[in-house]
């Protein structure tokens, strides 16, 4: 991410405003990088990282492993900085070719296509809650083991089944307790994660390339 001088003066107000915290310094940058895009400090205490998810994110992302989104909104907001950095393949389920159905919604539908065709992806669900719910009973089912799984929808209606569902999965996985996240939020941790990514594994992967 390319960053000017207000996104500096923002960053520094943040981490003069955030106060003690517990996160690594990765996880920090994460964390940052969300109240910046949100501008709600409530984040440092909604976000929640499962063991090994930042180092198992960046690796899928250094081997170039595909990406599945629910929403058209988060793929145009990380597939610019992808594809300057490792050029992943990024696909959206509401887009995905499926036959109509009524139990379920189209990026449901969609998230359920993407998932038996790409297994073993990183899967960013930043807005729908039944997308996501639909994920989890895949994993559940051992249908599908995602690289990684970043969950930030908001809902009032069960979302936070879904998200406790996740956690239990024992995939690796960010996301975001109780009712509040969006699509901005699910945006601003692949950003993060990708430059995280980019420092570790950049030049080297350059030199493959």
């Amino acid at each position: 991410m390319e960053w000017h001088l207000t996104d500096a003066q923002s960053l520094g107000i943040i981490d003069r405003e955030i106060g003690d915290h517990a996160f690594s310094p990765a996880e920090y940058e994460i964390v940052r990088r969300v109240i910046y895009a949100t501008a709600d400090f409530e984040y440092k205490s909604l976000i929640r990282f499962s063991d090994q998810a930042l180092q198992a994110g960046a690796a899928a992302l250094a081997a170039r492993t595909t990406i599945v989104v629910d929403v058209p909104m988060v793929q145009v907001g990380i597939a610019p900085q992808i594809q300057s950095t490792f050029a992943n393949p990024v696909y959206c389920s509401v887009e995905a070719i499926v036959r109509p159905q009524k139990e379920k919604s189209r990026s449901a539908w969609g998230i359920e296509t993407l998932a038996r065709r790409y297994p073993e992806a990183v899967f960013v669900v930043g807005q729908s809650q039944t997308a996501l719910t639909t994920l989890v009973e895949l994993i559940e089912l051992e249908e599908i083991r995602p690289a990684l799984v970043i969950g930030t929808p908001s809902g009032f209606v069960d979302v936070d089944v879904a998200k406790d569902r996740l956690n239990d999965s024992l995939v690796p996985h960010i996301r975001i307790e109780g009712r509040k996240g969006s699509a901005v939020v699910a945006v601003a941790v692949v950003s993060g994660l990708v430059d995280l990514a980019w420092q570790a594994y950049g030049q080297e992967t350059k030199v493959g390339l």
